[in-house]
């Protein structure tokens, strides 16, 4: 059996997030906004716990941001523990849900949020790397753990 990297995470309750919706002109291009983006990622599944990075805190509202005249989104995430081994792979399932649902003239960034793990540095790299990411998506089994967690 496989030992888990954190046995016993802290769940927390989903936070409720209302929008204000406003009407404007049909011919106006609606604008995505930061909660539009955390709706994408926040139900996608830890992938050592059946929980999804909102129950776990890894990602929050607050840690999205949009750029919208530079076309950039960028993201922090936390992971449960600072040794987490995890982090490359979550980092990875937020970037290809948000390469599949949003326009291609986006820019996205992702990023371990400051001070939460060990390796910062290493894992930032890696997952703002194309080289690296477009290499690690044609490891068939890491693309199955990848479609796990995002679907």
């Amino acid at each position: 059996m496989q030992q888990l990297i954190n046995p016993n995470p802290q769940v927390f309750k989903a936070k409720q997030i209302t929008r204000t919706i406003t009407y404007s002109d049909e011919d106006e291009i609606e604008e995505i906004d930061s909660l539009e983006i955390f709706d994408l990622i926040r139900n996608i599944s830890d992938p050592e716990h059946p929980l999804t990075l909102e129950q776990l805190k890894v990602v929050e509202h607050e840690q999205v941001h949009i750029f919208p005249n530079k076309n950039l989104v960028t993201i922090y995430f936390t992971p449960t523990i600072t040794h987490c081994s995890m982090a490359t792979l979550i980092g990875l399932c937020i970037r290809v849900k948000l390469l599949r649902s949003l326009p291609k003239r986006f820019k996205i960034d992702i990023f371990l949020t400051p001070g939460s793990h060990q390796s910062e540095d290493q894992v930032n790299k890696q997952l703002n790397d194309k080289e690296r990411v477009a290499a690690a998506l044609e490891n068939e089994k890491l693309l199955g753990v990848v479609n796990r967690c995002i679907s």
